[in-house]
């Protein structure tokens, strides 16, 4: 079955974790304990209602505050598809948490109160959604049983985001208008809202299209290890395991492996399940050669006549995710894309930008935790990527601080330092 991944956004109290557990709920993915803890807890707090908010909020700190701090991940699947839903935080000092968690969403549900409307955290999240390039947004206006199923609230709202979304780079812009508390139009329509001619949540989510999101021109395969059997079984067999970053791979393709430039002719592909007649995003495989070429991790294979950027001077955007340190001009990082690891110098730092307004501030001269902007590279060894637009995989790297091994950075590639 096709396998989706989604990603939940929004401000503290929308009720993502609850329409989560909705979901959860009435597609009959939860077990009678899992139900029973619930609803124990559910009373001692004194709620006259099952809290389903409980399903996901895990973290002790989390159900004292009524808040999503860490990114929960729930997996479920209906006769149609598979799902792993990410419910991101949606306070902005965690926005670090959200953008590891919608990194490789497939698509994001903002959510919006129905009587707030949009506030500074919705606009922030649907920005953060098309700064990752999540193909599809769905807008879920929330708790419409507090505001009678008003059609004028629903479409109110749905004016003013369009509005804000044409500053945005977002492909696919879908509106439901649900009550996660009560189920109206998660898992089926709602009686209460007849003037909605939309389909359910779910039923969106099982038919939206996502085949064709995915890269399928441009061949792009990192070499993650070489493998060389010691029995006497396989004595000569020499495969390069990795993960399909882009394009179809077939026997008797021709290829041509960077930086060495040397090309040979894709002789099989293998799987954990045998040989398959095509590789492609994100099937992990092992590819066998024609030809005895020198290849090794951080190596990549893609065809002759097709193939990446390579160079050591990129311009990306970064979302900064360390509280000890900042990022500035002359920092000096561990930076890992694809398989390949190298050493980066921050050489500029262009602008950070106001995720709130699009503002961007020229005069900044650091980014601090949580913050995102716009950084000029130079790295000791070529990368072989792609625009992260063009490719989410060869598009994307993160920042190590070699002195604690931390992660701090996560960036997006624009191109090559102009």
């Amino acid at each position: 079955m096709e396998l989706l991944r989604l990603a939940t956004a929004g401000s503290v109290d929308d009720g993502k974790s609850t329409l989560i557990g909705r979901l959860l709920y009435d597609s009959k993915a939860i077990f009678e304990d899992q139900l029973e803890a619930v609803e124990r807890t559910s009373r001692q707090r004194g709620d006259d209602y099952v809290d389903l908010a409980l399903l996901t909020d895990g973290l002790r700190a989390e159900r004292e505050q009524g808040i999503t701090i860490d990114v929960a991940y729930r997996y479920f699947a209906t006769p149609k598809r598979k799902f792993i839903i990410a419910d991101t935080p949606g306070h902005i000092q965690y926005t670090r948490n959200m953008v590891t968690g919608a990194s490789t969403a497939n698509l994001a549900l903002v959510l919006v109160d129905a009587r707030n409307g949009l506030v500074e955290q919705s606009r922030r999240h649907a920005f953060i959604a098309s700064l990752l390039r999540i193909p599809h947004l769905v807008l879920c206006v929330n708790k419409m049983d507090l505001v009678g199923y008003d059609q004028d609230v629903f479409e109110a709202i749905k004016a003013e985001f369009r509005e804000f979304a044409a500053r945005l780079d977002i492909a696919d812009l879908t509106f439901i208008p649900i009550s996660a508390l009560h189920g109206d139009n998660v898992v089926d329509r709602s009686a209460n809202m007849p003037w909605y001619e939309g389909t359910s949540l779910l039923h969106h989510l099982e038919e939206v299209h996502i085949a064709s999101d995915r890269n399928l021109i441009d061949v792009r395969f990192p070499v993650q290890y070489v493998l060389r059997p010691k029995s006497d079984e396989h004595h000569d067999y020499r495969g390069y395991a990795g993960t399909m970053a882009g394009g179809v791979l077939k026997p008797g393709d021709d290829i041509v492996a960077l930086p060495s430039g040397f090309t040979s002719r894709v002789a099989r592909i293998d799987t954990i399940d045998g040989p398959v007649d095509e590789a492609y995003g994100p099937m992990a495989v092992s590819v066998l050669l024609e030809d005895d070429i020198d290849i090794s991790r951080g190596d990549m294979i893609c065809r002759p006549q097709n193939r990446p950027e390579t160079g050591q001077d990129v311009d990306a955007t970064v979302c900064w995710m360390s509280e000890s340190s900042i990022l500035a001009p002359g920092a000096k990082l561990a930076l890992k894309h694809t398989t390949r690891s190298v050493r980066a110098l921050v050489k500029d730092l262009h602008y950070r930008l106001d995720i709130n307004t699009l503002h961007r501030d020229e005069d900044a001269n650091e980014l601090t935790l949580n913050e995102i902007g716009r950084v000029s590279l130079r790295t000791t060894a070529p990368l072989f990527y792609d625009e992260y637009r063009r490719n989410r995989t060869t598009g994307s790297f993160i920042l190590v601080d070699e002195a604690t091994n931390e992660t701090v950075g996560a960036g997006m590639i624009l191109g090559p330092t102009t």
